[in-house]
């Protein structure tokens, strides 16, 4: 990009630079390694716009020689497409057609796919059977967001784990306590299940989830107003499932579309053919020969 001096107007447009600059590297998924939000290039900032365009593509290159490396080390076929910095405004979520139920609009939402034009997707693991800390480190140093949700009984005796990963980036979501099938229970039974897992999340992580994800992905209207009396927004299913060897697609076409949601599990070799970096290695693999790029579930809902 070229800059155009004109009267008042250069310091500006370095700035504009600077900040898109950013904005990139932000939509990679790069944090500090801490979980907060470091933004790179900050000590250059002080010295002013050049010395802020400066550091801000030094720390681009940096980054992305890191992420190349990465994708090297992990065995991922090619590297992983950046997606987009996401939208100022959230797109509005509404019930995917035929997911509805009798309270409509006026319930948390249940949807596959999040409206948007960019080419991206959403990667959500569920339960927390598998506590692989390997995973945690792949996805550290190849800066692939995604979204957890958790059923109590399968995390409550590591929650270190998981704050580990919260520390990473990533949003630590509701999946019940006990992994019920939520039709059979009454309103009540069902309120439980959801509500204590809210607070038991909120004890442990320090946040409560404003997202909930039905097991098995079955549900009732009860379902979605026992997840609403306790905070719950949304109820994201999925549009496809990874596995280590394959792909499950729920729309007739057998593919990607933008704005899908992925569902994945906390397996290893005693569930699957594999590891959860050999699912992570099978899903990229897909997302990108494809031409999506993955980006962060909470940014668009």
């Amino acid at each position: 990009m070229q800059l155009v001096r004109q009267k008042g107007k250069s310091r500006t447009k370095i700035v504009c630079l600077v900040l898109g600059l950013g904005a990139a590297l932000l939509a990679s998924g790069c944090t500090a390694e801490d979980g907060g939000t470091g933004r790179p290039g900050a000590e250059a900032a002080k010295k002013g716009p050049a010395g802020a365009l400066a550091g801000y593509s030094d720390q681009l290159k940096q980054a992305e020689t890191a992420r190349l490396a990465a994708v090297k080390k992990w065995g991922l076929a090619k590297p992983p497409l950046l997606a987009p910095p996401p939208p100022n405004v959230k797109p509005r979520i509404t019930n995917r057609p035929g997911f509805e139920t009798d309270g409509g609009d006026s319930l948390p939402p249940v949807f596959t796919t999040v409206p948007t034009k960019d080419r991206i997707v959403f990667l959500t693991i569920d339960d927390g059977a598998e506590k692989d800390p390997t995973f945690l480190k792949m996805m550290q140093e190849l800066r692939i967001p995604y979204s957890a949700f958790l059923s109590d009984y399968l995390v409550k005796d590591d929650h270190e784990y998981f704050k580990k990963m919260q520390g990473l980036g990533v949003t630590l979501n509701n999946h019940t306590l006990n992994h019920r099938y939520m039709p059979a229970l009454s309103y009540d039974e069902q309120r439980h299940e959801i509500c204590d897992q809210q607070d038991k999340i909120g004890q442990w992580a320090g946040v409560r989830p404003r997202l909930f994800r039905p097991p098995y992905g079955n549900y009732n209207e009860d379902t979605l107003k026992a997840a609403q009396s306790c905070g719950i927004k949304a109820a994201p299913l999925w549009a496809a499932e990874a596995f280590t060897d394959h792909m499950e697609w729920r729309e007739w076409d057998r593919d990607l579309h933008p704005g899908d949601i992925i569902l994945t599990h906390f397996r290893g070799r005693q569930d699957w053919n594999g590891t959860m970096p050999d699912m992570i290695r099978q899903v990229m693999k897909v997302i990108t020969d494809k031409g999506y790029a993955v980006a962060r579930l909470e940014d668009y809902v």
